[in-house]
């Protein structure tokens, strides 16, 4: 835990102690009374005074900015925010702020999937006092987060968005690759172009090298030899090439209507992952089990200005005190 470093305090005794020790040695000088005193050895003392006390408090402040920058502080300092997630409809944040008794709290504007983490991360950052409210299509979280404030999370899901996809089918059999892509609702294109995602290639020759596209289906891999000993994950083979990436089934194309809808959804699922689904309104109480979060580093560009100033200042006082 960078805590820890606040135990190495004590080191800035160090300088302390150095600057008070200095070592004096009293000349011999000879007195005309002298002859008459008795005979004594010399000896040497040691003279503890305080020296160049500017010197002192330059270096212990460059120690302590040091520790603070490897403990990484957080001081509080935000008050009641609301937190909106990228998209959220204005006039519907509006209203659920004014509810809650928030409409003139600060407010920031996150994207959706990492509001919880962002907050999680710098939940440090506000005053014991502050209420955070959050707003928009928040997706829901593998695991329940834990926070050690109060945070009230309202949901509203957004319609799916209408996405333009186009397909390009270099193959003999275009029919019935047409038929896999019937329910899609997507373009087929006739020659690939820049809105081009997805190339299903049906071909044995090797396609030209200058062509490029996100995906790939691909029907017969004598032409990619990246998919050779590619990973296979439930009878779909694919590997990452400069092309895009590529993916492979024996199976292609479907017979069946069914089955080109279900290898639709299969690979689609591998390929996108799992959708995100909008997570419940509800609120989170405090808990005291939580963990501090980590640190979140809002500090940390402070303390390495003030740092460099001051071994710079350091270094100026200790040459000049040389000279």
């Amino acid at each position: 835990m960078n805590a820890l470093w606040w135990s190495a305090l004590p080191i800035l005794l160090l300088p302390v102690w150095w600057h008070r020790r200095k070592r004096e040695q009293h000349k011999a000088e000879l007195l005309a009374t002298a002859r008459f005193l008795p005979r004594t050895e010399p000896r040497q003392t040691r003279a503890w005074r305080w020296n160049d006390i500017i010197l002192l408090l330059v270096r212990c402040l460059l120690l302590a900015t040091a520790i603070a920058w490897l403990a990484d502080p957080v001081m509080p300092w935000r008050g009641d925010t609301v937190i909106v997630a990228t998209g959220t409809d204005a006039g519907w944040a509006d209203q659920q702020a004014a509810q809650a008794g928030l409409a003139r709290a600060d407010r920031l504007s996150l994207p959706a999937g990492q509001a919880i983490g962002w907050l999680r991360a710098h939940e440090r950052e506000w005053r014991p006092e502050a209420r955070l409210l959050v707003l928009g299509d928040v997706p829901m979280p593998a695991l329940a987060p834990e926070f050690g404030r109060k945070i009230e999370l309202r949901t509203l899901a957004r319609p799916p968005q209408q996405v333009e996809r186009h397909v390009h089918i270099a193959s003999e059999r275009l029919t019935q690759w047409r038929r896999v892509f019937a329910a899609e609702q997507v373009t087929i294109d006739a020659t690939p172009g820049a809105k081009t995602g997805l190339i299903v290639w049906d071909r044995k020759e090797a396609p030209p090298a200058t062509l490029r596209a996100p995906l790939w289906l691909v029907a017969d891999t004598s032409a990619f030899p990246e998919l050779r000993n590619a990973p296979q994950v439930d009878g779909l083979r694919y590997a990452d090439s400069p092309r895009g990436r590529l993916w492979h089934a024996d199976a292609w194309p479907p017979k069946t209507a069914d089955a080109a809808r279900a290898l639709l959804e299969h690979w689609q699922r591998l390929h996108a992952g799992p959708p995100a689904y909008t997570a419940p309104s509800r609120v989170f109480a405090a808990s005291a089990s939580s963990r501090a979060p980590e640190p979140s580093g809002a500090l940390r560009a402070i303390l390495m200005a003030v740092l460099v100033a001051l071994f710079v200042l350091e270094r100026s006082l200790t040459h000049a005190r040389r000279r």
